[in-house]
């Protein structure tokens, strides 16, 4: 038995998962264990300390504010101490085991679909989890290894290593032209129809600049959606005026299927991270896989030189 001041490792360890998972049967799944252990084993480690560390009621259970302070304190070194452990014993072994990963649902198609294919058979020993899904997850609470995310990052905790950046085009397919007047300055799309992202009741703001100006805009349309495939199908059919990414609309300016308008204006560039909890050691399927990522060609974002 290791032993870490009175209190047992695997007690810790054991607790630190019913905290993450709020639940010490989602805990147990997770640790491959019965209940009833998880059960004896937080319950042994409140006994060495004489503090009560989680609340149970039938409902839910909560960490009391002692258990909230054990938790802060013990999850980072132990995660440090498992990262130890694992960079060790991955010296002389193959990537393998659970790779988590959140993506947005802009990543939901094909061509991703293809890259996680081609990974997978690179390392046969790695098993993938995807979520694809526009929440932001709370990656340690979900126990996620990686996301992907697209502007703004809004969690300090996490490591973020750009991997491309976006920028998004005023677009019209010739059908919905004919007939109406080009905007000449961005106001005028206020008379325009336009396809929104994730639109209420009709209404968008767009947010766009040119050089040094910005102007934020209240644009309204027949269609929204919350994601770009939708956007850009229904821009292709001619139903509105539609703000998308520049690899959704460039083949198609090329080949005169969209009109690009007012082309001094864009979205500000948005960048696209891989994101990740902090940790010391990286397991050697999420670093292989960060590396494949940055390999990647894909025509999703825009590399970055």
């Amino acid at each position: 038995m290791q032993k870490w001041g009175m209190a047992d490792l695997n007690d810790i360890a054991v607790f630190v998962k019913v905290a993450q998972y709020g639940s010490f049967s989602r805990a147990a799944h997770s640790l491959g264990m019965p209940v009833s252990t998880v059960s004896r084993k937080v319950t042994s480690l409140e006994e060495q300390l004489g503090v009560t560390l989680i609340q149970r009621t039938t409902r839910k259970l909560s960490l009391t504010a002692q258990g909230r302070a054990y938790y802060d304190r013990c999850s980072e070194p132990l995660s440090h101490l498992l990262d130890a452990e694992q960079a060790v014993s991955e010296t002389q072994r193959k990537p393998a085991g659970f790779l988590k990963i959140s993506v947005p649902v802009i990543l939901g198609q094909e061509v991703f679909y293809e890259f996680i294919s081609a990974f997978l058979k690179t390392y046969p020993d790695i098993q993938v989890d995807l979520f694809v899904t526009n929440l932001f997850l709370d990656l340690v609470a979900e126990n996620i290894d990686v996301g992907i995310r697209f502007g703004d990052l809004k969690d300090s905790s996490m490591v973020a290593q750009r991997l491309g950046k976006s920028v998004r085009y005023l677009v019209a397919a010739p059908e919905y032209l004919k007939g109406r007047a080009l905007p000449a300055k961005p106001e005028d799309l206020k008379e325009h129809r336009c396809v929104l992202l994730n639109g209420r009741n009709g209404e968008a703001e767009w947010h766009l600049v040119s050089g040094r100006k910005s102007l934020d805009l209240r644009v309204s349309g027949p269609v929204s959606s919350r994601d770009f495939d939708a956007v850009s199908a229904f821009t292709y059919r001619g139903h509105g005026i539609g703000l998308l990414p520049s690899t959704y609309c460039d083949e198609q300016i090329r080949r005169g299927e969209l009109i690009r308008l007012l082309p001094e204006w864009s979205s500000p560039e948005i960048f696209v991270h891989a994101v990740y909890p902090t940790r010391r050691f990286l397991p050697l399927r999420l670093q292989v896989f960060l590396e494949a990522l940055k390999a990647w060609n894909t025509p999703l974002w825009l590399p970055l030189h």
